[in-house]
């Protein structure tokens, strides 16, 4: 073979392997890009599907709890409910219970001279209930006979139950000591006591729970 055609051939095959091979490379380092793009973008999806999940675990894991709270919250305000209720109850029948005959036959005449005292006996006005009216009305003119020689008035108040009332006929200046009015009262002074009572008793068991 000629010297000039082997050369020829020899320089094709060179440059041929050449070139293969730097396609090749080409073609492998763009797989290599490739795959490393694909890998960066799989762990950003799942870098942001683990954040989104801790996320969304840490939202459930607070609703979750101001669900309790506020279910413990509404547990506590209901039972506080209850118990003012059966207090209340309870001061409004004792109270209209208190109201004898006998405690009313004391109380009142100490009452009106109480008040006879500071004022005119022919101004003052006793309301009491039709029943306490027509069942004391003799032993109240026996013993307030003076008052009411003065102008003392006894008389029936439909809308009270159970108690009196006595103040000025006008009505300018009373003192109201039914059995609903005198119950208001001791209710005002022992429902914040019971409040705080049960406040007290929940921050126990907060504590003795930790």
């Amino acid at each position: 073979m000629d010297v000039q055609l082997q050369e020829l051939i020899d320089k094709i095959k060179k440059d041929g392997v050449a070139s293969a091979e730097k396609a090749a490379a080409s073609i492998i380092a763009e797989a290599e890009k490739k795959a490393a793009s694909i890998v960066a973008g799989a762990e950003a999806q799942a870098a942001e599907i683990i954040k989104n999940g801790n996320a969304e675990t840490t939202r459930m894991e607070k609703a979750s709890i101001d669900a309790i709270r506020q279910a413990a919250r509404n547990i506590i305000l209901t039972f506080r409910d209850s118990i003012t209720a059966q207090l209340n109850s309870i001061i409004s029948v004792q109270v209209s219970q208190a109201y004898s005959a006998e405690m009313l036959k004391t109380v009142i005449p100490e009452t009106i001279k109480a008040w006879a005292a500071q004022t005119n006996a022919d101004d003052i006005s006793v309301l009491l209930p039709a029943k306490d009216t027509e069942a004391l009305q003799d032993y109240f003119v026996s013993v307030l006979k003076s008052e009411l020689a003065k102008g003392l008035e006894l008389k029936a108040d439909k809308t009270l139950d159970v108690g009196f009332r006595i103040g000025s006929r006008d009505g300018a200046a009373y003192y109201d000591f039914s059995a609903e009015s005198v119950a208001a009262l001791f209710a005002a002074y022992l429902n914040p006591r019971t409040a705080l009572i049960m406040k007290e008793a929940a921050a126990s068991v907060t504590e003795g729970s930790v």
